[in-house]
């Protein structure tokens, strides 16, 4: 089987080119490569706008409607909702009761938000808890890998805490140091005290070296080892014991960030985005619109790119040779802005063409929108209830 990958956005509705090209271009690209689970995160919509519920409805369909139009395909990837499984809130609950509250409060981004997000009252359980909602995410479905940008890898270092820890509490059962001391004669004296004594670095430590030597010990065994001892002794060099709940990796893959129309970041409540399905009419005129150098008064100035968000663009969407034109061009005053702008405003249509298309059936029949989610919820459903199975057992909640 394919490697796990999981991930999920914010019902914000229908999403803007930022969107497509910060995430949305790579998970369409991920999909041929691993196992994916994307889903809607509507639970963590109302972390932060819990008096907002008219509107997740609408906007969880626009949603999904343009992950379609951008590429993605049902039939390779698992497309759900999250609150359509009561086995996240569930595992989100007993990963609670074993997370220091400390874990939660030093996420950046927990910090970072309320500084940003000063008109609204984010005292809550629920906005201090959601990265461990988020971790109860990833680790329901086993994901291998998260793709997260630089300012998200913290969430997945949190996750890996919380898997490690839960390991740690409930997967060392009745007679597990015997088991242990058991697996270690199997290795011989030498690989015993070898193993020993990397284990030990690590834990101290934290050395990714003495882990990597571990592991190697104990796959060398593999012949001697049942598959059972293979996993304890993996968990035990870790510092945990079975592992119920396997520690994900971030996927830090190549993302490109296209900037608003203004050159900041591009957000809807700035009012400075292109929407994926937007009328070409409205993306020329935004286009043509855009702020250029400031320098450039009159056409005859000079004018420098790197001043001008209309520069950012032809760093997304422009080759080679028309860049270069662009330089010669604004620098020598030898092009007009309007002229610059052409280039840019037909590589955007041309862009959005396909996504049009695409939607254009979803949008005439909103039925098949809805079986599409219903069918990946259930393939999600049927995952997330056998790992819920697997942690009711390890807490002895199966009574």
């Amino acid at each position: 089987m394919r490697p796990r990958v999981l991930s999920g956005m914010r019902p914000t509705g229908a999403l803007h080119l930022g969107h497509y090209h910060g995430a949305l271009k790579n998970w369409v690209r991920l999909q041929e490569q691993y196992d994916c689970f994307y889903f809607v995160a509507d639970w963590h919509a109302l972390t932060t706008h819990y008096e907002d519920r008219e509107v997740i409805e609408r906007n969880v369909y626009d949603m999904v409607i343009d992950w379609i139009a951008a590429g993605l395909d049902p039939e390779k990837a698992t497309i759900f909702i999250q609150s359509r499984l009561p086995e996240h809130a569930e595992l989100f609950t007993l990963l609670a009761m074993g997370t220091p509250l400390g874990w939660l409060e030093r996420v950046p981004t927990y910090k970072d938000q309320i500084e940003k997000l000063k008109d609204r009252d984010l005292a809550t359980y629920g906005f201090l808890g959601y990265p461990l909602l988020q971790a109860a995410d990833i680790l329901i479905y086993k994901a291998a890998y998260v793709p997260v940008g630089e300012d998200q890898a913290s969430h997945v270092e949190l996750t890996r805490e919380v898997a490690r820890r839960f390991n740690h509490l409930y997967g060392r059962g009745a007679g597990f140091e015997a088991q242990i001391a058991a697996a270690l004669t199997k290795l011989g004296k030498d690989d015993a005290r070898y193993f020993e004594k990397q284990r030990k670095e690590f834990g101290q430590n934290g050395t990714p070296e003495a882990l990597a030597k571990g592991e190697s010990v104990v796959r060398k065994a593999a012949a001697v080892l049942t598959p059972e001892e293979t996993e304890q002794l993996l968990g035990h060099l870790k510092g945990s014991g079975r592992t119920i709940l396997p520690e994900p990796q971030a996927l830090h893959t190549e993302v490109t960030k296209l900037p608003g129309l203004d050159g900041a970041k591009m957000s809807k409540s700035y009012g400075n985005t292109i929407a994926m399905r937007e009328e070409p009419a409205m993306v020329e005129q935004k286009l043509r619109r855009m702020p250029t150098d400031p320098a450039r008064v009159h056409r005859s100035d000079p004018g420098n790119p790197e001043r001008c968000p209309v520069w950012q663009f032809h760093q997304v969407y422009s080759d080679a040779a028309t860049k270069d034109w662009v330089v010669k061009g604004c620098t020598t005053a030898g092009i007009g802005c309007l002229e610059c702008k052409q280039p840019v405003v037909d590589a955007v249509l041309k862009e959005q063409q396909p996504w049009r298309e695409r939607a254009e059936a979803y949008l005439a029949n909103p039925k098949q929108v809805h079986w599409i989610v219903e069918m990946g919820t259930e393939r999600a459903r049927t995952v997330a209830r056998q790992t819920m199975k697997d942690v009711r057992d390890a807490m002895g909640l199966n009574y």
